[in-house]
């Protein structure tokens, strides 16, 4: 089976933000898509732009230098964030 880093997606309350992404990065993001929804058994195929919050809050959770500077500015991670200490 193949190990993705995003896991399952949780179902959140979201903010609408319209975002504009190259044709090639769609074109990635469709075939994650597809490939998290075969590895993870979905009955349903997964939308796209579903997965682009996930990798974004990974990026962030686990980019060391974003979370030293946060914490250089006080700024603390919302409650229920992933982030990880390091």
């Amino acid at each position: 089976m193949t190990k993705l880093k995003l896991g399952p997606l949780a179902d959140e309350k979201p903010v609408k933000l319209t975002v504009e992404v190259p044709a090639a990065i769609f074109r990635d993001l469709r075939s994650y898509a597809e490939i998290l929804a075969h590895s993870g058994g979905a009955a349903l195929p997964i939308e796209p732009a579903k997965l682009i919050v996930p990798m974004i809050e990974r990026f962030m959770a686990t980019d060391r230098a974003f979370a030293k500077a946060r914490r250089g500015f006080g700024v603390q991670p919302p409650a229920g964030s992933t982030e990880r200490s390091g």
